[in-house]
């Protein structure tokens, strides 16, 4: 069933990466699929690589993350179980240093260096926003839009003034760009930078080689796209072990099987992400003295 008024290609592409995210960015996602590295484990030895993990947290995060075909619950006799990524689950890998590239040129950090996990959840939230997707996709593919046509586009069964506040919130998350009231509406610099990450979520929730990522119809840029760089992450508090360089996307992942974490990590506070936690924002976004990390 169509959700925007976009042809139905288009519409199917935006609803699968809507769905991919949906499946990544709840809390503590990522990080329990990156403490899934090497050989299935039995929950004792996942547990105590996400110590952090409030008793009872887990259980329903692995219950999540196997409906969602990412991990493959194995019970070997009734008192010997273990969790092991899917193939699906592994296929997401090689996405994540893209996301974490596209954070570390596009948000800004507060002065202190963040790690890479930080990096990926920060920006997952940023485009989990309500109609965030559409918007993104039809000002890439069209400029500058006004607010009327815009919602006519995104949400063609709703009140057109229904477009303000996710348009609002992405002007604040500083991925959208607008002269005022009244005034058409454009990606900015952060917002049309997403084209590597979009590109790649829509390759992977596709189930296709990250290597069509580059040939998207609306984000792909063969020519100008520029090769993700090299990153690590950083050890501000509980230190995660380095992680390793980025690769180009049609190669293998660029996640090695071993512990993301070289010990617990405190808990943010316990706001889900989707609700209160309030992720960084792209530096053009924040004037001198805003908001930070």
């Amino acid at each position: 069933m169509a959700i925007t008024a976009l042809p139905p290609d288009t519409d199917a592409d935006i609803t699968r990466v809507t769905e991919a995210l949906a499946m990544i960015t709840p809390r503590w996602n990522v990080r329990i699929l990156l403490a899934l590295s090497g050989p299935p484990q039995r929950y004792s030895e996942l547990a105590a690589k996400v110590s952090w993990l409030q008793s009872g947290q887990l259980h329903p995060k692995l219950t999540s993350l196997c409906h969602a075909g990412l991990v493959e619950r194995t019970e070997h006799t009734a008192r010997h179980v273990t969790y092991g990524r899917t193939e699906r689950g592994e296929a997401l890998l090689p996405v994540l240093p893209v996301i974490v590239t596209w954070a570390e040129e596009h948000l800004e950090t507060a002065g202190r260096p963040v790690p890479a996990i930080e990096q990926i959840e920060d920006s997952l939230t940023l485009l989990t926003r309500r109609h965030a997707a559409s918007i993104l996709w039809v000002l890439k593919s069209r400029q500058d839009v006004g607010a009327m046509a815009l919602a006519r586009i995104v949400m063609p069964s709703s009140d057109w003034t229904n477009v303000y506040p996710p348009l609002r919130q992405l002007v604040a998350d500083g991925l959208v760009d607008t002269e005022g009231n009244g005034r058409p509406y454009r990606l900015s610099a952060a917002g049309d930078g997403l084209g590597p990450v979009l590109s790649a979520l829509s390759a992977w929730s596709a189930g296709q080689p990250l290597s069509q990522a580059a040939h998207h119809p609306v984000w792909g840029h063969p020519q100008t796209q520029p090769a993700p760089r090299s990153w690590l992450s950083s050890q501000p508090r509980p230190a995660p072990v380095s992680l390793p360089q980025t690769r180009a996307l049609d190669t293998s992942p660029a996640w090695h099987n071993r512990d993301l974490f070289s010990h617990a990590t405190p808990a943010r506070p316990k706001a889900d992400l989707f609700s209160h936690a309030t992720p960084a924002r792209p530096k053009a976004s924040i004037p001198a003295g805003g908001p930070r990390r």
